[in-house]
């Protein structure tokens, strides 16, 4: 059977919310508790036409009878109370079971006041003149029962038994509206007869989502009530008691009607609502990728970096100055090399942080901005590179050597020849203008110029000196003191010359040849202390030439790691090897000297810290030449002399001539202690021209054992 009034309510609901229903549906029992005045009023306000009336004045009937058979179930309310309770029950028991979108179902049955199904099916729904003219039938014509679909019932249930009605939770009704079979509507076009609520109001439920369900659609039925086959209850509730009490209501062609399933609640639509909040999403995204992003337009050297972070732009940089290639034409051939192989770079993270800095993407005013970028090219990198593209284009430079000359003991340098090939510069510029003018391929003619050797003739020639000087200095030290020179030869026989990646000249020292030095040095470094012994006046100051100047002590300390140490100074070029050691000091012995020359006992006593050390007869000088007295100090000494002005002035009168004086010590002008063996025949009086006249080995004596200084004291 067709759904007539249940259709155009359920299309009406779908644009309305649901306060728009609970006003339709006060207003629809305020119109039954009237006596359809409404309808009343409507029909006399509009003149319909003959087919029209008499679809009306069908529905009046009916309606005027449903209003009978309220009052028969009033006596059921209880039943529908109970049954009310029940569906609660499993509406809660519903609701623990996870669901879908039948959540939002859930959500909207809150917004809905609890009230009695019997209440909502009160709403009439107006039904279109056309709908009308539809569904008008003649009078002598009865229409046929639609036969009922699967699953439903070919017997109609008793009017006096009533039926449970299961209620479920808004979720559930969901669920079933979905698996709803179409027995509410045939194709049978029908007279539309308006629902009339025959349930009174029931006791509202304690779950606010669940609803008694009592509400029918009328369709008139071919037979009468008894003898007409029952429509199919909703999958999701069975037919209140109520309604099964009240018969259905006859039309006034003689039709009898039975009652139609109702239309489930149709669901809220909240598109509004989630495009609301897609839209708040989108701005508050867009806000935040303003912050972070470069304004739109912006290039850095043709690179466009418009909308994108400093990090993503500096990549781009990079990768667009890497793929770049230049294509040599003329006679390179059509070589290609790109800026990755060129060792072309640029400060992509810089540039890229400074077009953010003075473009961003929340000033407009910024947009649409270019900014330069100077390319670097690394020219070792770039040549081989172009050699490899093109090798007809080069002549290999000859580099400048370096090496060892045993004949001269020193490193001598061999001279660098240049050669030729490709201007880098030129590629360079070819490069930047490209890269600036966003182009990923540029074409250049080669230029050839001079390609100078790896290794340069000035370095070799520097690298040969610092050699050498090496060489003339290393050692093992202790302070200044070189204490374990090393050979020349050997020191060359550790060094081992190479290239590095730049072909600069690169310095080795070789280990294990400078340890077998190294095991050699604490015999060679360690000593034990040496004292020193001086001589001084009765002052106690110290005379020159002391008897021993005194050596500290020494000890080598641990010699580990010392090889690889050294090896390493040689490579930069330093051959002074100071080696730690711990010093012993000596102790300093001083000894007072003095010599004193009594004339009257012709004796000569010398003192050493007051102590007496030696006693010697001597001769001191006879009348008209005696030896001078006082205090005196000696000044110089002669080992071995001619005495007398005749032996240098053979003019000389009234002089003499003595070869061969030994161990002369000066104390006066021409006075000192000599030896007399080869004159004198015997000593102890005057007998000399003023000096002090002694045997030879007490006048050797006297020359090693006194110092510049020592004090001498003549007198009787």
């Amino acid at each position: 059977m067709t759904d007539l009034a249940t259709q155009p309510q359920a299309d009406e609901a779908s644009a309305q919310d649901g306060v728009e229903i609970d006003e339709a549906a006060a207003n629809a029992a305020d119109a039954g508790a009237e006596g359809s005045d409404t309808e009343d009023s409507s029909a006399g306000a509009e003149e319909p036409d003959g087919d029209e009336a008499g679809a009306e004045g069908a529905d009046a009937a009916g309606a005027e009878t449903v209003e009978a058979e309220a009052a028969e179930a009033d006596a059921a309310d209880g039943e529908v109370a109970e049954a009310a309770e029940a569906d609660a029950a499993e509406a809660t028991d519903a609701e623990s079971e996870p669901v879908d979108d039948e959540n939002v179902e859930a959500a909207d049955a809150e917004d809905v006041e609890a009230e009695p199904a019997a209440d909502a099916a009160n709403v009439e729904t107006e039904v279109s003149e056309d709908e009308a003219a539809k569904n008008e039938l003649p009078e002598d014509e009865a229409p046929e029962t639609e036969a009922p679909e699967d699953g439903e019932s070919d017997e109609e249930p008793p009017e006096d038994e009533p039926v449970d009605v299961v209620v479920g939770s808004a979720a559930e009704d969901d669920q079933v509206a979905d698996a709803e079979p179409e027995d509410a509507a045939t194709d049978d076009p029908t007279a539309a007869v308006d629902a009339a609520d025959a349930a009174p109001e029931a006791d509202e439920p304690d779950d606010p989502a669940t609803v008694a369900v009592a509400t029918a659609v009328l369709s008139p039925a071919a037979e009468p009530l008894a003898a007409a086959e029952p429509a199919a209850a909703p999958a999701r509730a069975e037919v209140s008691a109520t309604t099964a009490a009240a018969a259905p209501p006859s039309g006034s062609d003689g039709s009898v009607y039975a009652w139609a399933d109702s239309e489930p609640q149709p669901r809220k639509k909240r598109t509004g609502l989630w495009l609301g909040i897609a839209a708040g999403v989108a701005v508050v995204g867009l806000v935040v990728s303003s912050l972070v992003l470069i304004a739109p337009g912006t290039t850095v050297a043709g690179v466009p970096v418009g909308w994108m972070t400093p990090g993503a732009a500096a990549g781009a940089i990079e990768q667009r100055l890497a793929e770049t290639t230049v294509v040599l034409t003329g006679d390179g051939g059509g070589a290609e090399v790109t800026g990755a192989e060129l060792g072309a770079s640029v400060d992509a993270q810089a540039l890229a942080d400074a077009a953010f800095a003075e473009h961003p993407m929340w000033n407009p005013t910024a947009w649409f901005a270019e900014t330069r970028a100077e390319v670097e090219i690394d020219t070792a990198a770039a040549t081989a590179a172009l050699h490899d593209a093109a090798p007809e284009l080069f002549t290999d430079p000859v580099d400048a050597t370096v090496a060892y000359d045993a004949d001269s003991a020193s490193y001598v340098s061999t001279p660098a020849t240049a050669g030729s090939g490709v201007d880098v510069a030129t590629v360079q510029q070819a490069l930047q203008s490209a890269f600036e003018a966003g182009k990923t391929r540029v074409s250049v003619d080669p230029v050839i110029a001079e390609v100078p050797a790896a290794v340069s003739t000035e370095a070799a020639g520097e690298t040969a000196t610092k050699l050498n000087d090496v060489l003339s200095n290393i050692g093992f030290y202790v302070g200044d003191e070189r204490t374990v020179p090393v050979d020349r030869a050997v020191a060359a026989s550790w060094i081992t010359l190479g290239h590095d990646a730049d072909g600069a000249i690169t310095v080795e020292a070789d280990q294990q040849k400078i340890q077998s030095i190294v095991d050699t040095l604490p015999g060679l470094v360690d000593r034990a202390a040496v004292d020193a012994t001086v001589v001084t006046n009765s002052a106690g100051k110290v005379l020159p030439n002391p008897i021993s100047t005194g050596l500290e002590g020494r000890t080598l300390d641990s010699t580990d790691g010392m090889a690889a140490t050294f090896a390493d100074q040689l490579a930069g070029g330093n051959g002074v090897f100071e080696l730690p050691v711990t010093a012993t000091p000596f102790t300093t012995t001083t000894l007072a000297r003095r010599i004193d020359v009594n004339l009257s006992s012709q004796q000569a006593t010398l003192f050493e810290n007051d102590q007496v050390v030696q006693s010697f007869v001597i001769s001191s000088g006879a009348a008209g030449t005696g030896t001078p007295t006082g205090n005196f100090t000696i000044y110089a000494f002669t080992q071995i002399t001619d005495m007398g002005a005749l032996c240098y002035n053979p003019n000389a009168v009234g002089s003499y001539c003595t070869p061969d004086v030994p161990w002369v010590t000066w104390f006066y002008p021409d006075i000192a202690f000599h030896g007399a063996s080869a004159f004198r025949s015997s000593l102890g009086y005057p007998q000399s021209h003023g000096c002090v006249n002694m045997w030879d080995d007490a006048a050797k004596y006297i020359y090693d054992w006194s110092r510049v200084g020592t004090e001498v004291s003549v007198h009787y």
